[in-house]
């Protein structure tokens, strides 16, 4: 997958470089550019034609609520997630009329940042795939969540917790192809045996396929596949 491109527009540069930094920790994203105003923003979307727009809605030259309009019409394909101190219920009935793909209210939380990161990269990869086209792949593209049945799992093992194990799937999602433990380890920030831990629970639940495949040099490597 080509990586996605973004571009940050906040008028704060502190806060624009810990958005970048933070950004930086997901291998499919490219950071392109950073705005200081509504000018540099259409500027730097002309120039780099990115996938993804981070935007305030204060800044020096315009709302960036006002920018919504603007862009929308002059690049339709651009994603936007407001990122914003703005409260006010006009801000966000503008964002969800110009189809805004998620609001964060600042201070930001990185959990929850990384979630909404995470859940943009999972819909861009599905957008880009040759995935057949039924109702898992739309539920999965607009986020529909499975609805629980009476009698299903009241909570998890010991020593799974929620938030790793979405991290783990979101992975599998994305990177659309077997992975050993340690490769998903790398991606999440975890030891290869705390990784293998949750894919082993997933296959136990069959989320995920697990097969054995031989490298190289004939030395068996347990991969995961996503389902």
């Amino acid at each position: 997958m080509n990586k996605i491109k973004a571009v940050i527009a906040e008028d704060d540069f502190r806060i624009a470089d810990i958005h970048e930094k933070f950004l930086k920790k997901f291998k499919e994203i490219e950071v392109a550019g950073k705005a200081l105003n509504g000018s540099q923003t259409l500027q730097l979307l002309e120039e780099n034609a990115p996938d993804l727009l981070i935007l305030d809605v204060y800044m020096p030259d315009m709302l960036g609520s006002d920018l919504l309009p603007i862009v929308r019409e002059q690049f339709p394909k651009v994603n936007i997630i407001m990122i914003t101190a703005a409260t006010d219920k006009a801000f966000i009935e503008k964002a969800l009329g110009y189809g805004v793909e998620n609001y964060l209210i600042k201070p930001v939380n990185r959990e929850r940042f990384d979630e909404v990161i995470l859940d943009f990269i999972k819909k861009h990869s599905l957008l880009n795939s040759e995935q057949e086209i039924n109702q898992k792949y739309v539920d999965l593209l607009f986020g529909n969540k499975e609805i629980e049945k009476p009698g299903k799992e009241a909570g998890l093992p010991k020593g799974i917790d929620e938030i790793t194990l979405s991290k783990v799937k979101n992975v599998l999602q994305v990177k659309n192809q077997g992975l050993s433990a340690e490769e998903v380890g790398n991606e999440i920030g975890a030891s290869r045996i705390t990784a293998r831990r949750y894919l082993e629970y997933l296959s136990s639940i069959k989320e995920v396929k697990a097969e054995v495949v031989y490298g190289i040099v004939g030395r068996p490597e347990r991969k995961y596949y996503p389902i």
